[in-house]
């Protein structure tokens, strides 16, 4: 029997989750539809309830509605609830939801297998403190850097999650100004990508050997990801991140893990710069 899974999301038109599952599908042999899933942006809750109550065994969760998805669920992995966002439902055996945060483990992935960049031992420098930051902190300081230190525009924000995170490694926050020296990986999480600017950064972050990460994907290199290359740092997107924590996903739906390398140069295709 084929199994139902769906991205839900306001818009999700444009969204390549299906084309990535599909892929992971063919590639695992697993039995799966896996569609796009609208909802109007006050009717989150509805629309998810009436998916698993026809048989659906797992939702994809994207703007604007992780944190209805958080509130949704009926349990919450520790990713999870570190977050404060759920990007992935889960139906379990004894019919409770099940909420967890792949964003972070995506990530991790992107970074280290697909890119072959450290992360354990190194300086680390995450820009923004929304949400986007909020997913990865937890899997980034899973792997224990040597520091991490949070740039944000609002300093109390970077401050907040400080004191929120602290507790799982060497963590540190506060606004641009001061920041002085080499990071050996900058990730930009912050929404500025989006609308094509760039944060305040200065040159001392970058060094020889810099490695540069924008969580944003898209036909062109980022000013983000131009910035750094200019300064002599290797740059990344993050369409790596796309599909890891999807990867990670499946691994939750279907208990085995896909192998996101043709998956990602299938897509990468699309986004040749």
């Amino acid at each position: 029997m084929t199994d139902s899974y769906a991205v839900i999301g306001n818009p999700v038109e444009h969204s390549l989750s299906p084309q990535i599952h599909s892929a992971f599908a063919a590639q695992t042999g697993e039995d799966i539809a896996y569609e796009k899933l609208a909802a109007p942006r006050d009717a989150f809750a509805p629309v998810a309830r009436r998916f698993f109550a026809a048989g659906g065994r797992g939702l994809n969760v994207t703007v604007p509605f992780k944190l209805d998805a958080y509130e949704f669920a009926d349990r919450l992995t520790e990713r999870a609830r570190a977050a404060g966002a759920v990007n992935t439902l889960a139906l379990q055996q004894d019919g409770a939801i099940l909420g967890d945060n792949t964003d972070g483990a995506g990530l991790v992935a992107d970074i280290r297998e697909n890119l072959g960049w450290p992360i354990a031992g190194q300086r680390v420098l995450m820009i923004g403190a929304g949400g986007a930051a909020r997913g990865a902190l937890l899997p980034l300081l899973e792997q224990r850097p040597a520091r991490l230190h949070i740039a944000n525009r609002t300093t109390a924000r970077a401050e907040e999650l400080v004191r929120e995170f602290r507790r799982y490694g060497a963590l540190t926050g506060g606004g641009f100004d001061g920041l002085c020296e080499p990071f050996d990986l900058i990730i930009n999480a912050s929404a500025a990508s989006l609308g094509g600017e760039l944060p305040p950064l200065g040159d001392a972050l970058v060094a020889v050997g810099t490695h540069a990460y924008d969580m944003v994907y898209g036909p062109e290199p980022t000013p983000f990801m131009v910035w750094a290359a200019r300064r002599g740092a290797v740059s990344a997107d993050g369409l790596g991140m796309l599909v890891g924590q999807a990867a990670e996903s499946f691994m939750l739906w279907r208990g085995v893990k896909p192998d996101t390398g043709p998956v990602l140069q299938q897509l990468r295709a699309r986004f040749e710069y």
